[in-house]
């Protein structure tokens, strides 16, 4: 079992940034792929960005590449997400999921662990 709790969500003006936070509890989480996800009310839940085990490869939704950042420390067993330019469509409930795969995929179904979700809003 993974236990992961989110942190960094908040109150933020568009154009500012955030960094997210995934810290990991129990197995050895260096092993498991990460990623972020969000859900905006009344909308489907989203991918954001996946990264494997060692951080060498990592995957982004068109829609925050180039804006959002994933990344790990596995000696810290967090995820990170670092969001720059953010817009008030970027508000939303955001995810942190990992699974013991090597590979970072890019659907919510690939990921058996999440956490809770922290909440992100973006005033205009």
């Amino acid at each position: 079992q993974v236990q992961l709790v989110e942190s960094g969500g908040g109150l933020v003006q568009a154009g500012g940034s955030l960094r997210l936070s995934c810290a990991a509890s129990g197995r050895t989480f260096s092993a498991y792929a990460g990623a972020w996800f969000r859900q905006a009310p009344g909308k489907e839940r989203e991918f954001l960005a996946a990264i494997s085990w060692s951080g060498d490869i990592t995957v982004y939704a068109l829609s925050v590449k180039g804006r959002f950042t994933i990344s790990r420390d596995n000696a810290k067993n967090t995820v990170y997400l670092q969001m720059n330019s953010l817009k008030p469509e970027d508000t939303a409930d955001y995810y942190c999921a990992a699974d013991p795969s090597s590979h970072p995929g890019s659907s919510e179904y690939e990921y058996g662990y999440w956490g809770q979700g922290t909440q992100v809003t973006v005033s205009s």
